[in-house]
Order: C-alpha cells, then sequence, then structure tokens
C-alpha cells in the first residue's frame, strides 16, 4: 500500500510544483497587457503623490527628499533617475518621455518596479526589494502543509481503495485454487465497485461452466465405458471359439479399436481431474533414483525395439525429495512413451537437485521438434505432422496430462533442442516451502 501511496504522491506532488512555477508564468504571458494595466491602475495614486512631493520643491533639493522617503517608505526603496538611463527599456523610456507611468511586473503578476516622470529628464522610482529570508520560509512553510494535506487525504481515500483491492486480490487467489463459490462481496459504493461486481458476475459464470463440464464429461465417460466394457467382453468370448482365421483377425482388429477408445476415454478423465484446481497435489518424500528407476521399469516393456538404450545419468549425490508420486510418475510415463515412440536408439534422462528444487531431463536421438512447434506441442490433441497416424501419434494428449501434473504442483515442462540430436523435455519441480 506504502508503495503505491508513495507513487500516487509523488506524482501529484511533482505536477503540483510544476504546475505552481510553470502556470502562472503561463497565464501572465497570456495576459501580460491586462497585468500591465491593473498594475498601472494599482500604482497611480502612489505614484500621483510621490510625483506631488517633488513637484512642490525646487529640483535641487529632489536627492534630500528622495532620502527621506526613501528611508519612510522603507521596505520599498525611493530612487531618482534620469528618463534616458539605460536601466529603462526603449518602450519604458518613451512613456517616460509622454509624462506616463511605468511599472514592472514579476512573478504572480505581481509589480516589482513603479516610475512616475518628474519632467522631461527626471523620474521617481519606486523599487519593490524581494521577500526576505523568514517571509519566503513561510511561503515554502504554506506550501509544506498544503503538500501535507494533500497526503492526509490521499491517505485517507487510498486506505479503503487498498482494503477493497486486497479483498479482490485475496478472492481472486483462492478462487484460481478451486474454492470456486468466492465472491468478493464489495459494496457497490467502493470506488471499484463495478470491477467486482464484474467478477463476482464471471466467477459464477465460470463456476456454473466448470460444473456442467464436470458432469457431463462424468456421464459422457460413464455412458462410454460401459458400453465398451460389455463390447470387448463380448468380443472376447467370441475369439474363444473357433472360427476362420481371416474371421478372427478382423475381431482381433475390433477388439484393438475398443481398448483404443477405452484408452482414450481413461486419457480425458486424467486429462479433466488434472484440470480441477480444487485438488492439492500429494506432499510425498522419495528417494529419487529408486523412483525414477521404478518409472522405467513400468515403461520398460512396452519398447517397441530392444536395440533402444536407455541411460540414466545422476548428477551429483541425490537426495530424498518431496513430490507428488502419481502425477510426477505419470508425466515422466508419458514423455518416456514419447522418446520411446520418435527416438533412434538412445534416450537418456539425467536427474540432478538443487537447493530451489530438482530438474529432471528426458533426451533422445530423434529427428526433434520444429521451432515453431514447441509451445503447441503441449495443446490438448495436437500432434505433429509426422505423427498423425494414431499408431505412432497417440491421441495427443500425454504431454498436455505431463504439463498439467507438473504445474499442479508448481512446477514446469519445457522443451528444447537435445545434445543427442532430438528433443529434449526439461521437468522442474520446487522444493516445497
Amino acid at each position: 500500500m506504502f508503495r503505491l501511496l508513495f507513487r500516487l504522491y509523488l506524482v501529484t506532488i511533482v505536477s503540483y510544483s510544476a504546475a505552481i512555477y510553470l502556470v502562472p508564468d503561463l497565464v501572465i504571458k497570456l495576459f501580460h497587457e491586462r497585468f500591465m494595466a491593473y498594475n498601472l491602475d494599482y500604482s497611480r495614486g502612489l505614484q500621483t503623490l510621490i510625483a506631488k512631493q517633488f513637484q512642490a520643491i525646487p529640483e535641487a533639493q529632489w536627492p534630500a527628499l528622495a532620502d527621506e522617503m526613501d528611508k519612510e517608505f522603507q521596505p520599498l526603496h525611493i530612487v531618482l533617475a534620469r528618463s534616458d538611463s539605460d536601466d529603462f527599456t526603449p518602450a519604458e523610456q518613451q512613456r517616460l518621455q509622454r509624462g506616463e507611468n511605468v511599472v514592472r511586473i514579476g512573478d504572480w503578476g505581481w509589480r516589482t518596479l513603479a516610475v512616475a516622470p518628474l519632467n522631461q529628464h527626471m523620474a521617481v522610482q519606486m523599487v519593490v526589494p524581494p521577500d526576505p529570508l523568514d517571509v519566503n520560509l513561510l511561503y515554502w512553510s504554506i506550501n509544506v502543509l498544503i503538500g501535507a494535506t494533500m497526503l492526509a487525504c490521499m491517505l485517507l481515500w487510498l486506505r479503503g481503495h487498498w482494503r477493497d483491492l486486497e479483498r479482490l486480490k485475496g478472492t481472486a487467489e483462492r478462487f484460481g485454487k478451486g474454492q470456486l463459490g468466492e465472491r468478493t462481496k464489495i459494496s457497490p459504493r467502493s470506488n471499484i465497485g463495478s470491477l467486482a461486481n464484474v467478477f463476482d458476475t464471471m466467477a459464477g459464470d465460470i463456476e456454473s461452466l466448470l460444473n456442467q463440464q464436470r458432469d457431463l464429461l462424468n456421464a459422457v465417460s460413464h455412458e462410454l465405458r460401459t458400453p465398451l466394457t460389455r463390447l470387448d467382453f463380448g468380443l472376447a468370448l467370441a475369439l474363444s471359439d473357433e472360427m476362420p482365421a481371416a474371421s478372427r483377425e478382423r475381431l482381433q482388429g475390433l477388439v484393438a479399436h475398443i481398448r483404443e477408445l477405452d484408452e482414450l476415454v481413461l486419457e480425458l478423465l486424467s486429462y479433466s481431474r488434472l484440470q480441477n484446481p480444487a485438488r492439492l497435489p500429494e506432499q510425498v518424500e522419495v528417494s529419487l533414483d529408486e523412483f525414477v528407476d521404478s518409472v522405467l521399469g513400468s515403461v520398460d516393456e512396452e519398447l517397441e525395439s530392444p536395440d533402444i538404450v536407455i541411460d540414466v545419468r545422476l548428477h551429483g549425490q541425490l537426495e530424498r525429495f518431496s513430490l507428488d508420486p502419481r502425477l510426477t510418475a505419470r508425466a515422466l510415463q508419458n514423455l518416456l512413451r514419447n522418446a520411446m515412440r520418435y527416438c533412434e536408439k538412445r534416450i537418456q534422462v539425467s536427474v540432478q537437485v538443487v537447493a530451489q528444487g530438482c530438474e529432471i531431463w528426458v533426451d533422445d536421438d530423434g529427428i526433434g521438434i520444429p521451432d515453431d512447434e514447441v509451445e503447441r506441442i503441449f495443446e490438448p490433441f495436437y500432434r505433429l505432422d509426422r505423427s498423425r497416424d494414431r499408431a505412432t501419434g497417440g491421441f495427443g494428449l500425454g504431454l498436455a496430462i505431463s504439463r498439467r501434473a507438473l504445474e499442479a504442483q508448481g512446477g514446469t515442462l519445457t522443451v528444447e533442442a537435445s545434445p543427442l540430436g532430438g528433443a529434449r523435455f526439461r521437468l522442474w519441480l520446487p522444493t516445497p516451502g
């Protein structure tokens, strides 16, 4: 709050100071003639009285009278000067020659000099000196008090504004963590009342849509899996009977398609569960080398070629690390299956633990991923052109599920070029706070 207050106050006070010094000069320049006329009228009476005092005595006594009046008019100065003195501008000299008074104006349009002609050669000046130091300090103290008053007003206004912003921020954070029933409950009279109302409306719509999506997906998945299971069971019974080889081959193809559909439903359910922000990840302390070894063992039987070699590199002395075993294993399994699908002969898994977290790399020596598609591969159902065939490309959900599984734990999943020539997927899990 204080940072925002300081910035707002700094902008305000700088603008106010600039306006104090720039606006008066601008106004005086625009209305110079009016200010001159006003000061001439304002000084005419006093100048006339001073001029009459001099004109009532011989010219030889004028210097003595000027000294006497100078003392009486303190802090103003009464000074005699020639009308053609270089201290006057040509325009001022012409006015004095015509017997007209002359004034000069300074800051804020106040006069600093008033000159009255006494004859064709002499004039009497009334000089207004600068304000003394103590008066200047008083003027500055007025400005300081004005600035302090502005600060107090801003603080008073910002307090309620900041309270409502913090409430909106807290509601947004809780809503993002899955508490979909959260609302701001900010008064419409608040400075951000309209914004809070829009947020509450949006939150209600999102809650409704997510509930509808979850209910629909659960219902569809259940309704799909039931007939798929029946079909699989029925085909298994049919295959147990004697039949021609061609018929058996066709039935086996149907079984493969049914199981592919069942796998797709399972993938959709997994992705849907990971999209639920209300699900909090587990935190289990595991031995990383044993964990990686178990994940490799779970996918070892899926190697399509016995020539593929999987290397494991453990950098430094691995410590036990807290993570969600199910989510992390699912992410790593998907990445290993992806590497098995596109590698030539080699896959490398590297693990490193630092103070900030745990890092796992999965490298392969395949053809890699084009630079313009490194982010799109994490989109659901997106598959690269070379993997449009479902026999090699899957459903396009594996990488999306892997990224979701890591993001649910506060981690990240990125891809870059691998030193082996193919793709490197980098898993990052932060150290639990």
